[in-house]
């Protein structure tokens, strides 16, 4: 039967034999002592044997059940849910954390993008005479505008993570938490503090807008199918003070500073492909004192192997060639005014970053093309996140 789902590849057939294998784990067999947690535990597997035998579960939407009753209790408890929430679960499957979540709130709403899973979901609701309490949205989590919630608890298809939270800490809903269960090398990006060795652009632009507390560790072994890694489980809060600034500017900002983390802002700001694009976005933007000085020139996209443009992949005239020596030194007295120029973005705190895009915008040097606060999409601003 393992072989047959190889063969499958990204749809994987759950059967009865496999579910007996999978349920045989060390992490599960530490815990049929506890009586409880033993009879729910049957009780799930027996209900997965009978109706999701026949399910393909796709590799392409991530979907991995979350079946330990022990790991499903203590996100419940984690969260802090009040009789009064609503709760908002991203990519609920055939309801394992649903049905736990609809115990402790007074409603929860589902977003499912596959209608299948959809259909198991509403039958063991309303097997449990909760339905009235829940809300399911069939549709696609990223481009669907999130209804009114008190927090979000889910268990986060892999492939998503990275917009989804960015979806969460810069939309325009207010919560009060989110309990994520995420890929654990994913969870330690996010929770990476300045001067750490993953110190990294997803967890600058999370944390401008919001703190991540780490909560606990979750087995492979707890999924079916079981996936290749291991997974963390994290809460977000939003921050009560927000920085005034265009998030779609800072986050264009962070992406150019963290191309190379590592290396000094002085050696990232000299790289010329970069130099180049960042000044023919101000000839962009339509600023009348940039317009006259940045112009005549053109980009060949051929890299070298570190990611930088060589001389010979860069054509321009002998007038661009001094505008661009120009902007060379605006940008170098900008790092040398605010001391900027021999440290490394992975070292530097969300004040300095702060400080340093503050600095380039007086100097009108602006690294998105249009600046607007806080009047984006969702969407957009998730896609402005970028790859992370």
């Amino acid at each position: 039967m393992l072989d047959r789902i190889k063969i499958l590849s990204s749809k994987l057939i759950i059967s009865q034999h496999f579910l007996r294998r999978s349920f045989r784990t060390k992490s599960t067999r530490r815990f049929n002592n506890v009586k409880d947690e033993d009879e729910e535990y049957n009780k799930v597997r027996r209900k997965t044997e009978n109706e999701e035998a026949q399910i393909y579960l796709l590799k392409s939407r991530g979907q991995h059940l979350l079946m330990n009753p022990r790991v499903l209790n203590s996100i419940i408890q984690k969260s802090n849910i009040l009789p009064t929430d609503t709760v908002l679960e991203i990519g609920p499957g055939t309801g394992n954390l649903t049905l736990k979540l609809l115990e402790v709130a007074q409603k929860v709403i589902a977003i499912e993008i596959d209608k299948r899973m959809v259909e198991i979901l509403h039958k063991r609701v309303s097997e449990r005479g909760l339905q009235d309490r829940l809300t399911v949205i069939c549709q696609d989590a990223l481009k669907t505008e999130f209804p009114q919630f008190d927090l979000m608890v889910a268990n986060i298809p892999y492939g998503i993570s990275s917009p989804l939270v960015a979806k969460l800490v810069y939309g325009k809903n207010s919560y009060r938490s989110g309990t994520l269960l995420l890929q654990k090398e994913f969870a330690r990006r996010l929770l990476a503090n300045p001067g750490d060795s993953e110190f990294n652009r997803l967890a600058v632009n999370v944390k401008l807008v919001a703190d991540v507390e780490f909560v606990m560790n979750v087995s492979k072994k707890d999924f079916l199918p079981c996936p290749k890694v291991d997974s963390s489980v994290v809460k977000i809060y939003p921050k009560t003070e927000i920085p005034e600034v265009d998030y779609e500017e800072w986050c264009a900002f962070t992406r150019t500073c963290f191309t190379k983390k590592n290396k000094t802002l002085g050696a990232i700001f000299k790289q010329k492909r970069m130099l180049m694009e960042l000044m023919k976005l101000q000839e962009t933007k339509g600023d009348e004192e940039n317009n006259t000085l940045y112009s005549d020139y053109h980009v060949n996209d051929t890299e070298d192997e570190d990611g930088l443009s060589n001389e010979d992949n860069v054509n321009f005239s002998p007038v661009m060639g001094k505008d661009l020596n120009l902007f060379r030194e605006i940008i170098n007295d900008i790092l040398r005014s605010g001391g900027f120029e021999d440290k490394r973005p992975s070292k530097l705190s969300h004040k300095e970053l702060l400080d340093l895009l503050s600095l380039f915008n007086r100097a009108r040097i602006r690294f998105h093309g249009q600046v607007n606060l806080k009047d984006e999409s969702d969407a957009e601003l998730a896609s402005a996140f970028g790859p992370l």
